[in-house]
C-alpha cells in the first residue's frame, strides 16, 4: 500500500517538476539540493503556475506531500523570490512571484470557491441574472448567494447597485479560460465556449 501510494507521488512531482524546470520563473532549486528535494521544489514551481491561487491544503494533496514537506519547500520557494502568498480569510494562497497584480490574486481567490466562482461564470454567461437565477443555476439557497454575492462586492469584483453586475468580467472572463482545467469541469465547459471572445491579457 505504502509503495503505491509512494510510486504515484513520484509519478505526481515528476510531471509537475517538468513544468517547473521549464517555467520561466526564478528560484530553480539548488543543484545543491538533495534529488528528491530537488525534485519535489521543481514540482511546486511547476505547479503554482498552471494553478495560481491554489490554497496550502489544495496544493499539498495535489502533490501528494506531507504538511511539514510542503510547508518546508514553500518557505524554502519564497525565500528564493519563486512564489509568493497572500491571506484570503483562513486560506494562504499561492502564486508564481510578480506574476499577478492585487485584483488578479482577489479573482482567483473567489475563482477557487465554488460558490463564487459559479456566480461569475453564471453572469460571464447572462449579465441579467437576477439573484434568484443564481440560487436556481448553482443549486444554493438565496442567503448563500447574498453572502457570497457580499463577499464579491467587497473584493470589487460585483457592483449591487442595480442587481448584480461584474465589475471586470473581461478580466474575470481571461482567468477562467487559462486556468479553466485548475478549476472544474463546468469551467473546462466554459472555457470551451468562451476561449474566441478573450481579449484582456493581464
Amino acid at each position: 500500500m505504502t509503495e503505491g501510494f509512494d510510486g504515484q507521488k513520484r509519478e505526481t512531482l515528476r510531471r509537475f517538476a517538468a513544468v517547473g524546470a521549464a517555467a520561466p520563473f526564478v528560484g530553480t532549486a539548488s543543484a545543491d539540493d538533495a534529488d528528491d528535494e530537488n525534485e519535489t521544489r521543481e514540482a511546486i514551481r511547476g505547479y503554482v503556475p498552471t494553478t495560481p491561487g491554489a490554497h496550502f491544503s489544495k496544493l499539498r494533496d495535489d502533490l501528494r506531500l506531507g504538511t511539514g514537506e510542503a510547508q518546508y519547500h514553500l518557505r524554502k520557494l519564497e525565500a528564493a523570490g519563486a512564489i509568493e502568498s497572500v491571506k484570503d480569510a483562513d486560506y494562504r494562497r499561492f502564486f508564481p512571484a510578480g506574476r499577478f497584480d492585487e485584483t488578479d490574486k482577489r479573482a482567483l481567490g473567489y475563482l477557487r470557491r465554488e460558490t463564487p466562482r459559479g456566480m461569475i461564470l453564471t453572469l460571464l454567461r447572462d449579465p441579467d441574472a437576477t439573484g434568484a437565477d443564481l440560487a436556481s443555476a448553482l443549486g444554493v439557497s438565496r442567503p448563500t448567494i447574498s453572502a457570497a454575492a457580499a463577499d464579491l462586492e467587497r473584493a470589487g469584483l460585483l457592483d449591487r447597485t442595480d442587481g448584480y453586475a461584474l465589475t471586470e468580467p473581461e478580466r474575470l472572463l481571461t482567468l477562467v479560460v487559462r486556468y479553466a482545467d485548475s478549476f472544474d469541469a463546468e469551467a473546462v465547459a466554459f472555457a470551451d465556449e468562451a476561449a474566441s471572445l478573450v481579449a484582456y491579457d493581464p
